[in-house]
């Protein structure tokens, strides 16, 4: 590994410090920082690399943050799959794992070859509207359909490679990988996955029906998700990111993409010890 890109919440002054030491301590032993072009404006770095060319130049990518920034960095690697090395400076932090005080002896392991990985599906999502594709996205965590701000149920009908499943009448349906099972899907009372496995999970928020509950899938299945609804403000959410407002009978079709994130895990640690220390199982 030669070129290691650095990104980070760029705003946050603590990020911004931890990067301006990280960059120093890539550059004195001889590595070549990637800085991405906005932290390096609020650094006053002079050489940014736009975001999009990074994936293509990085041997390996340090993401300083909390689990939205490396999302949105994950979402931007793509089909390059460069390892990405998340360093937990926000709250929860499932996915940047590694903290503050790991980050120097888990870069030096990783720069020396000797590194763990994870590798973590996702899904392509596509959003038909009058027989054409509209929108065409990745994403790592969740796919989440929901209506606006009017106290009224959205109809949602589902099938599973092409076999009607139910017409949820709910606030919204999320779709969630392994990894997004411990985000908004786990607030609505879905399932934990482990990330190893391949599957789905198909979680209503807040069901009309109370026999309506979460159910799992293979990760090869096609989900479509059509929305019946009118009159209705109802929003497409992907990974908490990106949105799009939803029209009467647009559909939204989902499945596992060819690409997967590569994430560099801390070796001292097993999932399961992630479970118990962020949600804090155990604790009384």
């Amino acid at each position: 590994m030669k070129k290691i890109a650095v990104f980070a919440k760029f705003h946050d002054p603590r990020c911004q410090g931890v990067a301006d030491e990280l960059i120093k301590w890539l550059a004195q032993r001889g590595f070549t920082p990637l800085v991405e072009a906005h932290l390096a404006r609020h650094l006053n770095y002079p050489e940014g690399a736009e975001s999009d060319d990074i994936p293509g130049l990085a041997d390996l990518i340090v993401v300083l943050g909390g689990d939205g920034t490396l999302i949105s960095v994950a979402r931007l690697v793509g089909e390059r799959e460069v390892p990405i090395l998340g360093v937990n400076l926000g709250s929860l932090g499932f996915l940047t794992e590694i903290t503050l005080d790991e980050l120097y002896p888990a870069l030096e392991s990783c720069l020396s070859g000797d590194y763990r990985v994870s590798e973590r599906m996702m899904l392509r999502v596509a959003l038909v509207r009058g027989g054409e594709v509209a929108e065409s996205h990745q994403v790592l965590n969740d796919v989440v359909i929901n209506k606006g701000a009017l106290a009224r149920i959205i109809d949602l009908e589902t099938t599973v490679n092409g076999s009607w499943l139910t017409t949820f009448k709910a606030d919204g349906l999320i779709i969630s990988t392994p990894t997004g099972s411990t985000g908004y899907s786990l607030s609505a009372n879905g399932p934990i996955i482990h990330p190893d496995l391949a599957c789905l999970a198909i979680t209503p928020i807040c069901p009309h029906t109370l026999t309506n509950r979460p159910i799992v899938v293979a990760s090869d299945a096609l989900i479509t998700v059509r929305l019946q609804s009118q009159n209705e403000d109802v929003f497409l959410t992907l990974d908490g990111q990106v949105g799009f407002e939803l029209k009467y009978g647009d559909s939204i079709r989902i499945e596992r993409a060819a690409q997967r994130t590569r994430l560099v895990m801390s070796r001292s640690k097993d999932y399961f010890e992630v479970l118990r220390t962020k949600l804090k199982w155990g604790e009384r």
